[in-house]
């Protein structure tokens, strides 16, 4: 529905087909999945705070309408379905390394959901190959702009107030640069079936406290920069590998946490982030109770 921007507008490229919609819309995802070879499924209200500003319309969206997913590729004879799920899946976990055969004890809604939507995509008939892929938390610059996110926040609030807060500190959080995420999904177009059909891959390649993420955003800002510790409720902490995915896909990073946080600082210097901490655009919540999705 593009409530977001429209991240391709400016882009000119007769290869690109843009289909405005609702992905709660049936017949929408049908026409639009003709003569796809494959898809790969983003489309969700992400993270745990945005899902519980109005849980039935989480829902809605990112377990009722995952059948329409469904529905569409295997009406259509779509070859490969790529689902984007959560490490978050793995709720709390005692374990130093989380693998992907590890249980799932989700510890919300919006990651009890995305885990209903592993389980239904691998008990779903349709005739086509799927892959799972479990990313940790994104950071970095993108046109498509989320500035609700750890690292980011972290950035922007270190840039703006020129002060960092975080909730508890001890937490462990899996990241991953937004330019590697990229990697990650256009490997999985071109991989081989025997490789990932049936598969399901973490992707996270820096575990990091949130302390030590708010210590490398201070340096890389070089700038000296309070950071406020408060006290929090908040436990999950989760430490995954990922090492299936560099030993089956041959899959190496190229960037890190460290380039994320300074492809930041490079936007905002440039000015291609307005408004950082208020603009609805670059958090959910604000944007979603802006439109007043329903």
């Amino acid at each position: 529905m593009y409530i977001y921007g429209d991240v391709f507008s400016d882009i000119k490229n007769p290869n690109l087909i843009e289909i405005k919609g609702d992905i709660r819309n049936q017949d929408i995802l049908i026409n639009a999945a003709r003569g796809a070879d494959a898809i790969i499924h983003l489309a969700c209200i992400s993270n745990d705070p945005s899902f519980e500003l109005d849980p039935a319309v989480g829902k809605s969206i990112n377990y009722d309408a995952f059948y329409n997913v469904l529905e569409a590729a295997k009406a259509n004879k779509v070859k490969r379905l790529i689902y984007a799920s959560t490490s978050s899946v793995y709720g709390i976990k005692s374990e130093k390394d989380v693998i992907e055969t590890a249980s799932l004890e989700p510890l919300t809604d919006y990651s009890k959901y995305k885990a209903e939507c592993e389980r239904a995509l691998a008990d779903f008939n349709g005739g086509f190959e799927w892959a799972i892929i479990r990313p940790a938390t994104v950071c970095g610059y993108a046109r498509r702009l989320r500035l609700d996110l750890v690292v980011n926040i972290m950035t922007i609030n270190a840039l703006v107030n020129r002060k960092i807060k975080i909730f508890g500190g001890e937490q462990l959080r899996p990241n991953i640069n937004i330019l590697d995420m990229v990697r990650v999904y256009e490997l999985f177009l071109s991989a081989s079936s025997e490789k990932i059909d049936g598969q399901t891959f973490n992707a996270g390649f820096q575990n990091l406290s949130l302390i030590e993420i708010a210590k490398l955003v201070k340096k890389v800002c070089n700038q000296d920069t309070p950071i406020e510790i408060v006290p929090t409720n908040d436990k999950r902490s989760y430490h995954i590998n990922s090492d299936k995915i560099k030993k089956v896909m041959g899959f190496k990073t190229k960037f890190t946490v460290e380039d994320g946080i300074r492809s930041l600082i490079g936007a905002f210097n440039k000015g291609l982030i307005k408004d950082g901490l208020s603009n609805p655009l670059y958090h959910n919540i604000k944007r979603m109770q802006e439109v007043q999705l329903k």
